[in-house]
């Protein structure tokens, strides 16, 4: 069977699969779950196009590491098969431990428990069935391998990921600001000490990644409307779990009755958890919103008639701290209206916080490359004054609360 197949990808056009061993990951049933999970949560409430998928995702990150592992050889640094093996196993898995909808679940499904620790749960498994052929993918991954370079193209604040999502998720939502050069970017690169640098020719490229990232957070994934969508989708769970445990008949998957059922945490998370796990997606969360916006109890009832009918709640985002009694105004008035206790209305009016930093100074920096040699930090290396201020974090401060009915 020929397993060297070419994909086209609307980014990028053909994408080759450049070995037997990644053909047979993204064949696994584990790897064509990511088919069914929205790389971007709730946004396409807010943008339609943005239907992409964290499989689309992952096959173009695999994409660009076979561009950056080129342009470092052509460079001079030694990258042997198996490290190469290496990078595409654990690129392409980097997200495979996504529940459904992304990040806006990510916390609700199990208890305290990150999609990075479950894909290398899956990682791990994996291993297993590959007869150990995941090893050194899963030490890249785990940022344990003594090539640091490697791991910086997996996790840093300029790897492979960001590159695709970037790009990929300006091109689905039509934000035309997210789209960087994410070919120039690793044409760039170069490998100093066994640490990834960018070169000197390359310094605007970063600064137009670090502002269009910063662009991309307030304007796509910090967007007002796909943020009281999150949280509304967050709370569908909590109630959910709640009604459970009182003893409401809910119809679901059989899954996602297993996670309604049980509070999973990293410890109780075993290879039967995780194969029931793998059998969650988007699918599993809509079609039990569809039933449950029917159901007798009213929280539940009209927080997933506000999902699938996009009637949200008002949200409004403020610099300072939201005020007590402005809560408080909210709470008392729904409560009136609908005559629910004030747990129950808690589910309709709340507050949160949101922050965006575009580039962190104190971790996995982006280190320029001068033709003298001397290598120092984006910040310091670039004359755009405003990097400095996107290193600083900036929060701002949300309420969410019914519009005249519910």
């Amino acid at each position: 069977m020929n397993k060297l197949k070419i994909l086209n990808d609307p980014i990028y056009g053909f994408i080759t699969i450049p070995n037997s061993l990644i053909f047979d990951l993204i064949q696994h049933k584990y790897f064509q779950r990511l088919r069914r999970i929205t790389q971007m949560g709730m946004s396409y409430l807010v943008y339609p196009g943005a239907h992409h998928t964290r499989f689309h995702h992952a096959i173009g990150c695999v994409h660009l590491m076979q561009q950056a592992v080129n342009v470092l050889r052509f460079k001079g640094v030694t990258i042997s098969e198996e490290e190469e093996t290496g990078l595409y196993v654990a690129i392409l898995l980097h997200d495979i431990g996504h529940g459904p909808f992304s990040h806006a679940m990510e916390h609700s499904i199990v208890n305290n428990v990150s999609h990075e620790e479950i894909s290398l749960l899956f990682m791990e498994q994996l291993n297993e069935e590959f007869n150990g052929s995941l090893t050194l993918a899963i030490e890249i991954f785990k940022g344990i391998y003594p090539r640091k370079f490697m791991c910086q193209l997996i996790s840093g604040q300029l790897d492979m990921d960001r590159a695709d999502y970037l790009k990929r998720d300006s091109f689905y939502t039509g934000v035309a600001e997210g789209n960087i050069n994410s070919e120039r970017l690793i044409t760039m690169l170069n490998v100093v000490n066994d640490e990834l640098v960018v070169e000197e020719k390359g310094i605007y490229s970063v600064e137009k990644f670090i502002i269009a990232r910063r662009l991309m957070y307030w304007q796509v994934y910090l967007h007002k409307t796909g943020l009281v969508a999150e949280q509304l989708l967050i709370r569908v769970l909590q109630r959910a779990n709640e009604l459970h445990d009182l003893g409401y008949k809910l119809n679901a998957s059989d899954a996602l009755i297993y996670f309604l059922k049980n509070d999973v945490t990293l410890e109780e998370f075993n290879s039967e958890t995780l194969n029931i796990f793998s059998q969650l997606d988007d699918f599993d969360i809509i079609s039990a919103m569809k039933d449950w916006q029917y159901h007798e109890d009213f929280v539940l009832r009209n927080l997933c008639e506000m999902i699938i009918n996009r009637n949200l709640l008002k949200i409004k985002i403020k610099n300072n701290i939201i005020k007590e009694n402005s809560l408080k105004k909210h709470i008392d008035a729904i409560i009136k209206t609908y005559n629910i206790s004030e747990h129950e209305a808690k589910y309709f009016v709340f507050t949160g916080s949101i922050s965006n930093q575009a580039y962190q100074l104190d971790t996995k920096q982006i280190n320029i490359l001068h033709k003298s040699g001397k290598i120092e930090d984006i910040v310091k290396a670039s004359d755009q004054l405003n990097l400095k201020a996107l290193s600083k974090p900036v929060t701002k401060h949300y309420i969410c609360y019914p519009k005249a009915k519910l």
